[in-house]
């Protein structure tokens, strides 16, 4: 963490159901790979601001970021709906257990098994959402914004995290499939004629689009 990032994030006071997640996820043996706190923030914001009330979610881990998504959406009528993708039972249920404490356990719906799969059945249902936060392997992100795309509402926004891999993408010397993806998935956020977008680089980056509609 760098010190502008560690200023900022000292700047606000601990957040008592977010910092229960950070100790769950520890205690329970699962890495520490939750967003930043800032993004997490960043999250909050733009989902309120946009006016989502479906959010697919591409990784639980441990529910920090669902409880970030899920307080973007608090005052929507029915308090909106977080669909949460994530490939272990073990993490999916530490997440649910986190956001309910948090007192969202009524928002997410938490669908096990490989992502892909999962996507390619919500499409076949013609399911469509407001808000997407992709943080899953990064090998998949290509295929994760293609379904995005094809399950997005106009105007839809799409959300990815950690696309500098802690400087492995900007490392040419670096050639594995897993940055290979995030770089792919990096340029068509870039330069796809559907999104309007940025890329934000603080903490590990944080890609930023809006389905033009």
């Amino acid at each position: 963490m760098s010190d502008n990032e560690r200023y900022v994030d000292g700047l606000y006071e601990a957040d008592e159901a977010l910092e229960r997640v950070k100790t769950g996820i520890e205690a329970e043996g699962m890495p520490s790979i939750s967003i930043a706190e800032g993004y997490g923030r960043l999250l909050t914001l733009l989902v309120r601001m946009s006016g989502a009330s479906s959010v697919l979610e591409i990784g639980a881990l441990g529910g920090y970021s669902g409880i970030c998504l899920a307080r973007g959406m608090d005052g929507k009528p029915g308090g909106g709906s977080l669909v949460s993708l994530e490939l272990l039972q073990t993490y999916a249920d530490v997440a649910a257990r986190h956001l309910a404490e948090a007192g969202f356990g009524g928002v997410a719906k938490y669908i096990v098994g490989d992502a892909k799969q999962s996507l390619a059945n919500l499409k076949e249902q013609g399911r469509r959402f407001d808000f997407f936060f992709i943080d899953a392997d990064k090998e998949g992100y290509p295929v994760y914004l293609d379904y995005a795309l094809e399950l997005a509402n106009p105007g839809a926004i799409i959300v990815g995290d950690n696309i500098l891999l802690r400087g492995r993408t900007t490392d040419d010397a670096k050639q594995g499939p897993a940055v290979q993806a995030v770089r792919s998935f990096n340029e068509r956020i870039a330069r796809d004629p559907r999104l309007e977008s940025t890329i934000l680089p603080g903490y590990d980056g944080l890609a930023i689009a809006r389905v033009r509609g």
